[in-house]
């Protein structure tokens, strides 16, 4: 353990003190809580004492502080043949340090960007901060990107240089490189380069061409940075219209991540993560990278096929402290552990049922704070719970999280019932990720949680029911869109609070309940307004075999729904025909002996039709009025997903895409 200044062998530190009280904070002019202009500042939205009025920082103090107090600690790890290979705090900052150097060298100008497109990598955090550190605006671009994509977010945030992962993203890049009048250069960080090109660097190269820049020239430009400017660019899904660029100050990843570490008591130097949901979205960045840099927590890289397979193997060997899965890695897990019990004996079964029913009732008693352990609970805990986690590499975490899309209560009771209950976040890359968060001994089943301490919610103009449009305010709300002033006005009201288009309530107890999107709102021929997801989420509980459901009435008399049956994915995400073992499950149980979806639909086999038709009824029978009924339904070809267009980077289903194809 480091305490107190950093050793000598540490890079330059000048002018890197760790603000402790707000006289030591100099922060940029600035008259207005937003901007648009990559060079403006915003005024801070801090509360006057408590929670919400902390000192400012950027990412270079909050770097340094915890690079002085843990700079022997693994910051960062990740597989080179078969082995993991670890740097630790001061490393890793000696890294970004020289990265940075090599930007300044390759002519990053302040406030351009440097666009990252590739898989989670310690060379994409040291892409992401050293361009930071040098002044520029790091820029996470989604690797299934198209490469017309790719042109308009490179463009958007003037992109002097692209760091890409191999010869596949590189090529995307070459095809739009004569459309880009910013760029100076390309960085590939991993294999050999196929070709030598002009302006076109291996990492080995990249990283030593630096080397000549003095810390002094570096130090001014971090000096030069404050807590109110912008460092960082999400770029929205773009699910519909061209992605938005989300500026992020240093204050607001910085007061953020602390704020959500302290509110969930997250321990300085002994968390650890798995990395490998995409870092080009919010979630993943603030949970992999900032959080861990805040509590000096260690982030090991999953393997880039992590979602075809390989994440289990992973969380096994990491046993991480916390987990952030979306909504489809929770029902996938789910899928194989129902596959796996299927071909269970009798009696194994037995007992599995029987644990699954204490652990539920378990859950639910902590959750309602009742501190009652049911009888038999030691017992199932070791025939069946410690072993489940120990099997999903989850028996040392604390806090296995959900977010980013719309979880169903048939997956969050199914992991209650194994004794390890799902947590729920909620917020959007325009609040530098989470707003609410759930946590040990702070949860509700379908809620998304309590607001982050130090931040508010309000529900504007809320019906008879008390369901509003949830606003945000607080440290964590974004500066502006870049070079969008009308789509900042759109978001950001004239008080600046966060509207985010999402309908909610909140209970006695302050958790959050999401209960549509103002957007997706159906408004039927009868000027009805109906929420979707509810009803969607209804029908792929009721029904074991339904894997993707999107209701469809807008302007129409009543609601129709397209159906996708569950079926196996292949290595490159793409849904075979093959039906999953719980879908031919459902079949058999019905005497069908069908084994793909093709043979279904063919035939309009009646018994599986008929049991779709009856799931369909039970879900009406619970529908608060006739205009929620389902008439008609229909089974699609082929299931949604990433590469198919229907489903957004975090599995978010983009129904325009999906009227269109269909």
């Amino acid at each position: 353990m480091m305490a107190g200044n950093c050793c000598p062998c540490c890079p330059h530190t000048t002018g890197a003190s760790v603000p402790l009280k707000l006289s030591d904070v100099s922060l940029a002019t600035a008259e207005q809580l937003w901007c648009t202009s990559r060079d403006q500042a915003v005024k801070l939205r801090m509360a006057e004492t408590g929670p919400g009025s902390e000192a400012p920082m950027t990412i270079h103090q909050m770097f340094l502080k915890t690079v002085k107090i843990y700079g022997d600690l693994p910051a960062v790890a990740s597989k080179k043949e078969g082995q993991w290979v670890t740097l630790t705090w001061r490393e890793y900052y000696q890294q970004c340090r020289a990265a940075a150097k090599s930007f300044l060298k390759l002519g990053l100008e302040r406030y351009h960007g440097v666009g990252i497109l590739g898989f989670n990598s310690p060379e994409w955090f040291i892409s992401d901060i050293g361009c930071i550190l040098a002044g520029g605006f790091a820029a996470g671009i989604y690797t299934t990107n198209s490469p017309e994509a790719c042109q308009y977010v490179a463009d958007n945030c003037e992109a002097n240089v692209l760091v890409v992962e191999n010869h596949k993203q590189l090529l995307k890049i070459l095809q739009i490189k004569e459309q880009l009048p910013h760029l100076k250069a390309i960085v590939q960080y991993k294999d050999e380069l196929q070709q030598k090109l002009p302006n076109l660097y291996t990492w080995a190269e990249f990283m030593k061409l630096g080397e000549e820049v003095s810390d002094e020239r570096l130090d001014a430009v971090v000096d030069s940075q404050r807590a109110n400017q912008c460092c960082t660019l999400i770029y929205t899904s773009g699910t519909t219209g061209n992605p938005k660029g989300v500026m992020l100050s240093h204050d607001n990843i910085t007061w953020t991540s602390n704020a959500v570490g302290a509110m969930t008591s997250l321990q300085h130097g002994v968390e650890c993560v798995v990395s490998y949901l995409p870092l080009s979205h919010v979630a993943a960045q603030i949970n992999d990278m900032w959080i861990c840099m805040r509590f000096a927590g260690a982030t090991y890289f999953a393997d880039p096929d992590a979602l075809k397979g390989s994440l289990g193997t992973t969380l096994k060997e990491v046993r991480p402290t916390s987990f952030l899965g979306v909504p489809r890695v929770w029902e996938k897990m789910q899928e194989k552990m129902k596959a796996i019990g299927a071909k269970s004996s009798g009696m194994k079964k037995r007992v599995a049922n029987w644990a699954k029913s204490i652990g539920l009732q378990a859950s639910y008693s902590a959750m309602n704070g009742e501190n009652v352990v049911p009888w038999g609970f030691m017992l199932a805990n070791n025939l069946v719970f410690k072993k489940v986690r120990w099997a999903l590499g989850l028996d040392r975490c604390k806090n296995c999280l959900t977010g980013a899309a719309p979880i169903t209560k048939e997956t969050l009771e199914y992991f209650m019932s194994l004794s390890l209950p799902l947590y729920e976040l909620y917020g959007m890359s325009e609040s530098t990720g989470p707003h609410t968060i759930s946590w040990e001994n702070n949860f509700k089943i379908m809620s998304c949680g309590k607001v982050v301490v130090g931040c508010q919610t309000k529900l504007d103009k809320p019906d008879e029911d008390g369901n509003g449009e949830i606003c945000f305010w607080g440290r964590h709300v974004f500066m502006g869109y870049l070079n969008e002033p009308e789509k900042t006005e759109e978001a950001l009201d004239q008080e600046g609070w966060l509207h985010s288009g999402d309908l909610g309530k909140r209970d006695k107890d302050n958790f959050l309940f999401i209960t549509g999107r103002i957007k997706e709102l159906i408004i039927t021929a009868g000027g009805e307004n109906i929420p979707p997801v509810p009803i969607e989420d209804a029908v792929k509980a009721e029904i074991a075999i339904i894997s993707n459901a999107m209701l469809l009435g807008d302007k129409m008399k009543f609601l129709s729904m397209m159906l996708t049956l569950k079926c196996i994915v292949d290595d490159n995400g793409e849904p075979t025909d093959e039906l999953t073992p719980e879908a031919v499950a459902f079949c058999h149980q019905r005497g069908i002996t069908a084994t793909k979806a093709s043979e279904i639909i063919a035939s309009k086999e009646p018994a599986i039709y008929k049991a779709i038709q009856e799931g369909i009824e039970h879900v009406n029978a619970k529908a608060t009025s006739n205009a929620q009924r389902v008439q008609k339904w229909v089974i699609l070809d082929r299931d949604f997903s990433i590469s198919g267009g229907e489903l957004g980077p975090t599995m978010k289903l983009k129904r325009g895409v999906v009227v269109k194809k269909n």
